[in-house]
């Protein structure tokens, strides 16, 4: 039963193999013109727009609907209730390895005990990646075109849009996360 419920699971390297192949496109978005030219055309009116308009708060605007939808799409393409349950049961795993800070042999155990979680949640938290990679992907090399048009501006006179992006998101992602009760 056990084999069949694995098997039901599937591998992970579709999953590791589907993460890494946005990668090329990086590799190739010069020289793959229609995909460049496609992303352009749907993003300069619309988030290009709004970026002309204010940089900074339209680049807000931008990061806070990336996030939001990278949040959603986590919430409802992960199983929230299992990835909780994992959580607990890591959290109780690393209790017990303080208690036992001084027993090598029983820490080595509890170690390997804790690396039978990471397949178990990654195969749980890798869906929600798959679906927002490459969008996100074609964003990144979008922001890197349009902001090489528009000269490079920074924000607050000091940061780079990739900067202020990583810092936006991560601000917006711990709000949101909290909000909607995402694990």
């Amino acid at each position: 039963m056990t084999d069949l419920k694995e098997n039901k699971k599937g591998s992970l390297w579709p999953i590791v193999a589907i993460m890494f192949a946005p990668y090329l496109l990086f590799a190739f978005w010069d020289k793959v013109t229609f995909l460049k030219d496609g992303v352009h055309s749907i993003l300069d009116p619309s988030f290009g727009a709004l970026l002309q308009w204010n940089v900074t708060i339209g680049m807000l605007i931008v990061v806070l609907f990336i996030t939001a939808i990278a949040t959603l799409v986590q919430k409802y393409g992960t199983d929230q209730k299992a990835l909780k349950e994992l959580r607990e049961e890591q959290k109780l795993l690393q209790e017990e390895m303080k208690k036992f800070k001084d027993n090598p042999e029983k820490i080595a155990e509890l170690s390997k005990k804790q690396m039978e979680f990471f397949p178990k949640t990654f195969r749980l938290t890798s869906r929600s990646v798959l679906y927002t990679g490459l969008p996100f992907l074609l964003f990144f090399k979008w922001f890197s075109d349009f902001f090489t048009t528009m000269g490079n501006p920074l924000f607050f006179g000091f940061m780079t849009w990739f900067w202020f992006y990583f810092i936006s998101t991560i601000i917006f992602s711990s709000l949101l996360r909290k909000w909607l009760k995402v694990v």
